[in-house]
């Protein structure tokens, strides 16, 4: 019996399989060589609120930043309107060219459960590329209030059922969120809401003692209480942060209780993937350097470098959160 030799058909395999990966391979270094050098003109960076503001301090820094890396300018524009929706939703519909970015924070996600009309879909509008930072909430109260603890602030709230009120910038404010997941964990925790148009006027009346307590985050309440206006009783993260290493979390009177903020920059959804990955390296190259850690600390916040996929899971899960919270604790804007 004669058998074949199946030793020159499989050699014609590998030679035909290994010449066909060997095109594949040339032709994604031709695709890639024709892709054009990015950026090759300025970049804009959205801050969707007014100057001054955490988003804004923490956008300015990283574009200053990421046009050394880049080598091309990187231009902050404020486009305030509607809690942050207006500009972020202009740079939903902009080019996906990796040319227009928006600075955005946690407040986009709360936006979300409770405007049913949004100009955007926090998740399928966009491609996130990189997180700045993320920090914990600082619970404050008038100096006047009798708690300097967070299992006293438990004990006198409870002690007096609607007696005592709490401030926030705005229903269906981060805010307004942090303290209602707070009232969902913490039974007889019984204080109402005041809902003001802006941190402005909810912390002025918390210092006079109009309202009592305010839960927000450490830009925004610490200088507050670095001058003896406020007195802060509490922190939102499990453990200890270096943002206040003094503070006591508030998760030691309220197991599991957990709040924070974050920051990160947003592409239109469909903006190449090389251009989203070459601005996260850029970014968390940024987030890495000393100056931009100190920097961020001292506004109440700690540097978070994350893969864009990490990002984007977080901004999936906090759109799920949140819409339960607003559900179980019927946060509605009028």
């Amino acid at each position: 019996m004669q058998i074949s030799n199946p030793k020159p058909q499989l050699r014609r395999g590998f030679i035909l399989t290994a010449a066909a990966l060997g095109v594949a391979s040339l032709a994604s270094l031709a695709q890639a060589q024709a892709q054009p050098a990015y950026p090759t003109k300025p970049i804009t960076m959205v801050v969707p609120y007014p100057p001054g503001g955490s988003n804004d301090s923490f956008a300015r820094q990283i574009a200053r930043e990421l046009g050394e890396v880049l080598k091309q300018s990187v231009i902050v524009e404020n486009r305030p309107g509607a809690s942050g929706n207006t500009g972020t939703g202009q740079v939903a519909k902009a080019p996906a060219d990796g040319y227009t970015l928006v600075a955005v924070s946690s407040s986009m996600t709360t936006n979300s459960a409770v405007q049913p009309k949004m100009p955007f879909d926090p998740v399928k509008s966009f491609a996130p590329v990189a997180m700045f930072a993320r920090g914990p909430f600082v619970v404050a109260v008038n100096n006047d209030f009798a708690a300097r603890t967070p299992a006293e602030l438990l004990s006198a709230v409870k002690a007096n059922p609607g007696k005592f009120n709490y401030a926030t910038s705005g229903t269906g404010s981060v805010n307004h969120f942090a303290t209602e997941l707070l009232r969902s964990m913490a039974p007889g925790f019984d204080i109402t809401h005041v809902p003001y148009k802006g941190q402005g006027p909810a912390l002025t009346d918390v210092i006079g003692n109009q309202v009592q307590l305010m839960i927000s985050s450490g830009p925004s309440i610490l200088p507050m209480v670095r001058n003896g206006k406020l007195r802060a009783i509490g922190i939102t993260s499990l453990q200890a942060s270096p943002i206040a290493p003094d503070l006591i979390p508030m998760a030691t009177a309220v197991p599991g209780y957990e709040f924070d903020l974050w920051w990160g920059l947003l592409a239109p959804a469909g903006t190449p993937a090389l251009i989203v990955s070459k601005l996260n390296q850029a970014v968390n190259q940024i987030l890495a350097t000393p100056q931009v850690k100190a920097n961020f600390l001292r506004e109440g916040a700690l540097t978070s470098a994350v893969t864009p996929q990490q990002f984007a899971e977080v901004i999936q899960k906090d759109v799920v959160r949140w819409k339960k919270l607003a559900q179980d604790r019927n946060i509605v804007v009028d």
